[in-house]
């Protein structure tokens, strides 16, 4: 398995999009209390969350949603979403069909040197946050809209 640490995430390669014929992808994420990305649209590809443990607040155009261990959203393609971790931690799966979400991650990351949380960045930088949305942009993600708080 490749482990990457993408911002103050852990994500673990499950499924590369390349490994199959229809470019599915199956991403394992472990991030700590607060973690929350910037609201925003994937233009390219559905994506689905499912919780392992922990609670994720989800935020999918105006409805907000607590999942814990066991649930699952979709946040379809074209529609605003951010989420929230809520307890100490949190793991969830994301699913994508297609490779931009997965590529945008591994572009964004870096190799773990172990499976654990990377020693955490705070919040990114003004500068950091352009580079990220226009990374972002290039992989058909845009962003919207602030994180959770």
């Amino acid at each position: 398995m490749e482990y990457l640490w993408f911002l103050n995430t852990l994500v673990c390669i499950r499924v590369a999009w390349n490994q199959g014929t229809d470019g599915i992808s199956v991403l394992e994420h472990h991030a700590p209390e607060g973690d929350s990305p910037p609201l925003h649209v994937h233009h390219t590809e559905d994506e689905v969350f499912h919780v392992l443990d922990g609670v994720l607040r989800l935020r999918v155009a105006e409805g907000e949603r607590v999942l814990g261990a066991g649930e699952t959203v979709l946040a379809p393609k074209g529609v605003p979403h951010t989420y929230r971790v809520e307890s100490a931690g949190c793991r969830w799966l994301t699913v994508t069909a297609g490779r931009d979400f997965e590529n945008f991650v591994r572009t964004m990351a870096r190799p773990a040197w172990r499976p654990e949380l990377p020693p955490p960045s705070g919040p990114p930088t003004p500068e950091e946050a352009a580079v990220l949305a226009d990374v972002a942009s290039r992989f058909g993600i845009e962003v919207v809209g602030p994180p959770l708080g």
